[in-house]
């Protein structure tokens, strides 16, 4: 299965699947999908920032001074625009002093190419790790352009954090940063529809978090 991709790894946590179930519901609402999201994200974050580097530093505790371990660096969080704003949230929840950034990019709906609309990162975003956040890594098109960008900055240290993820996108994204790291909750082999959506996920994660589609079935009108 996955384990092919040595530059994925995939959460298999209880409360991480539990989770995953409850986001791909039709029956979830708005806010709940957000909540999970969130939550998803800050779950996930402390397996993808387990290596970030510390520094020792002398601070008064109650009874004496102490010698203890802080953040060496921050780290900046880089969502793809919109659904991975709906990540960010739990993930700088670790670390409130945390940076950052953002890649705006869509798809065009014939050749499910990414178009790239926005672009900003913070200053000094090359002297740390960077985390790209997206729900879903389907296609592997907006994944791949996103690290084209961070890494035409300077940027080296690049991670992606998905909640979905599909066997196209993994390939596509390795193939091309075989130095970028994968964070996945549900991973899937299966191929893509023919929009690139991942049939096993959640739909549009974007849409979802923002409220503008709801995949509930229409209740019928009596009439």
């Amino acid at each position: 299965m996955y384990n092919q991709y040595p530059n994925l790894v995939i959460f298999n946590h209880p409360l991480i699947q539990h989770k995953v179930t409850h986001l791909c519901d039709i029956n979830t609402g708005t806010k709940e999908f957000c909540e999970l999201t969130n939550e998803l994200a800050m779950l996930m974050g402390y397996e993808a920032l387990k290596d970030l580097p510390l520094k020792d530093i002398r601070v008064q505790a109650p009874l004496k001074k102490i010698t203890s371990p802080v953040l060496a660096e921050e780290f900046t969080i880089v969502p793809i625009l919109r659904a991975g704003l709906g990540m960010v949230d739990g993930l700088r929840s670790l670390s409130p002093t945390c940076k950052v950034g953002h890649v705006g990019l869509y798809r065009d709906e014939k050749t499910l190419e990414a178009k790239q609309y926005y672009f900003k990162l913070p200053v000094d975003a090359d002297k740390g790790e960077v985390i790209i956040v997206d729900p879903a890594l389907a296609t592997g098109v907006s994944a791949k352009a996103a690290v084209d960008l961070i890494k035409s900055v300077g940027c080296k240290r690049i991670k992606i954090m998905c909640i979905f993820s599909a066997a196209q996108g993994v390939e596509l994204l390795l193939e091309n940063h075989p130095d970028v790291l994968i964070y996945s909750a549900k991973f899937s082999e299966a191929p893509l529809n023919e929009q690139g959506y991942i049939l096993t996920a959640a739909g549009d994660a974007g849409d979802r978090i923002c409220g503008t589609v709801s995949y509930k079935p229409k209740k019928c009108e009596n009439k």
